[in-house]
């Protein structure tokens, strides 16, 4: 806690300059220790010494605010950006800068570390160098330049000190998380300390420049010539951990829709587009864009009547292990087809629900809850609403989250917010079956099994050559673990026994103690004698 204590009064102090506690209506339904936090803020001097209510707006506030308090906090305002239906327009207007109009480092900083890396002079490596920042966003800054062969390019470069901020800021979280768990038998459900420590993880790797050029040419080489979506090829020559260099891509952004208007681009089929390309990653590849914020997507609208998307900043990618994958398919077909038992079947077949669940009254709830979002349009719903039924069912089932699909959960948020936004009228689940039933045909078709294990036999005939060594190493492996169980139950009884004798100390050192007080109240000897057993049986106690 104490090594958290510097981070902690920084936020406390940020929190408190903008005031962010006049921000929540008096009347929302929030949990006590939180309103109680937001009490504290007006504790802090800085709540009354600076003016910011007749300076800036309610989002101007938030955003500012967000933007101090670093990297993670900004990764906040942007998710938030994306949802029209919870924050009023003008907060969303401000929330939105934070996607790629964060308050740029040096120009001349950022050409010391290109020069670094790529062990050459910015002249030599490039025909020109424009010193205005394209792009600023939390994780990174990008500028444009050219190549000496004349090839426009785009040179992303990460911000200084980012991995020290995160690690300091995920080391707070993993503390709540821990407290959190400790004491909620529900978060614990969730998964919450290894939700934090996988995204950790996540924004971590995001940092790392190369993972994401390694994830660019990935997508890339999924959508080859694709009419749906263009993704820039990388210069991976030219590329580092800290520096990214990449074909400079023209395109209008997902969010300026009078450009649309203007140049005549059919909002539903752009919509429509974008929905098929998330199908496509999550199940065809199970390589999915996990950051997905207006600032990432641009449109190719050289030709109006085909609008195709452009992907940007392939940092945060998502995969699913083999058998998650198929399970969420299975699911969201069943939903599809609002069979629910199925559902529920489908759920606990994954290990997500208990054993001992009532799963006819946990079908009744689900029922209750996703029949309406089926029967209507994106512009219908109120989905914040939705999401915390789901949640709230989950915890009173006790149902068992699976961290991996945290960033699928993230993404299908960004979608549903961005869907909203270009075309309110888009039906979901109209377009998602015959690409979902699809996918689970091709999956499912004998044919494509046998393809399949045809395809691992030969790395399978190999593999017989080290049966016999593996066999034995199982054997073998076995055995330890017998004897390692052995010990652990001889470890276990040795600590049974000493916690039963520590309780017949505790009981011996209170009844001293209790006599102790007894003499106390007595006159003359008794009371020196009282003392002197109080004495003795604390130091005991300590000592022993």
């Amino acid at each position: 806690m104490l090594k958290h204590l510097p981070r902690l009064l920084v936020i406390w102090r940020i929190c408190a300059s903008y005031r962010l506690d006049t921000l929540i209506p008096r009347d929302a339904p929030i949990p006590m220790p939180i309103r109680a936090a937001l009490l504290l803020l007006r504790i802090h001097p800085a709540w009354w010494s600076t003016p910011v209510l007749s300076t800036y707006d309610d989002g101007e506030r938030l955003r500012l605010a967000l933007q101090d308090l670093g990297v993670l906090f900004i990764k906040l305002g942007q998710l938030l950006s994306t949802r029209a239906d919870l924050l009023p327009p003008h907060v969303i207007a401000e929330l939105s800068k934070l996607q790629d109009r964060v308050p740029p480092f040096a120009s001349q900083e950022l050409k010391a570390i290109v020069s670094n890396e790529l062990q050459g002079d910015i002249s030599q490596l490039f025909s020109r160098f424009d010193d205005e920042p394209l792009a600023a966003a939390s994780i990174a800054q990008v500028h444009t330049a050219a190549l000496p062969d004349g090839r426009e390019v785009i040179v992303k470069v990460v911000r200084p000190h980012l991995q020290t901020a995160i690690e300091q800021d995920f080391g707070l979280l993993k503390m709540a998380a821990r407290w959190l768990e400790s004491r909620s038998a529900d978060l614990a459900a969730f998964h919450l300390l290894q939700i934090v420590c996988d995204y950790e993880q996540v924004l971590l790797g995001e940092i790392d420049l190369l993972q994401e050029a390694a994830n660019t040419t990935r997508m890339r080489n999924n959508f080859p010539n694709s009419p749906l979506i263009y993704v820039p090829e990388v210069h991976h020559a030219l590329c580092t951990s800290q520096v990214m260099i990449a074909e400079r891509i023209y395109g209008v952004p997902i969010s300026d829709k009078a450009s649309f208007q203007r140049l005549g681009v059919d909002p539903k089929v752009l919509a429509e587009k974008g929905l098929t390309i998330f199908f496509t990653q999550v199940f065809n590849h199970n390589f999915f864009h996990a950051d997905m914020h207006p600032g990432n997507i641009y449109v190719d609208v050289s030709k109006p009547e085909q609008p195709r998307y452009i992907a940007l900043d392939c940092a945060i990618m998502g995969e699913l292990s083999d058998s998650d994958h198929l399970t969420v398919a299975r699911l969201m077909m069943a939903v599809m087809q609002h069979d629910f038992t199925q559902l529920i079947q489908i759920a606990a077949q994954a290990g997500w629900i208990a054993p001992a669940t009532d799963t006819q009254a946990l079908t009744r709830e689900i029922r209750r809850l996703l029949t309406p979002m089926l029967q209507k349009s994106i512009d219908e719903l109120d989905f914040a609403p939705i999401l915390v039924g789901i949640l709230d069912v989950a915890r009173r089932y006790h149902l068992e989250i699976p961290p991996q699909l945290v960033l699928l959960l993230k993404t299908l948020v960004h979608v549903e917010g961005l869907g909203r936004d270009l075309y309110p009228a888009l039906d979901i689940w109209s377009l998602g079956k015959p690409l979902l039933g699809q996918w689970l045909s091709s999956r499912l078709n004998p044919a494509e099994s046998f393809k399949t294990l045809m395809q691992q036999t030969p790395a399978m005939v190999l593999g017989l050559a080290e049966l016999p060594a593996l066999v034995y190493d199982s054997l073998r492996g076995l055995r330890q673990h017998n004897a390692w169980q052995e010990k652990q139950w001889r470890e276990l009884q040795t600590l049974h026994y000493e916690l039963a004798q520590s309780r017949r100390y505790d009981w011996l050192a209170l009844i001293a103690v209790v006599l102790g007080c007894a003499g106390i109240n007595a006159d003359g000897l008794w009371s020196l004698l009282g003392i002197a057993l109080i004495i003795l049986a604390v130091t005991w106690r300590i000592l022993v």
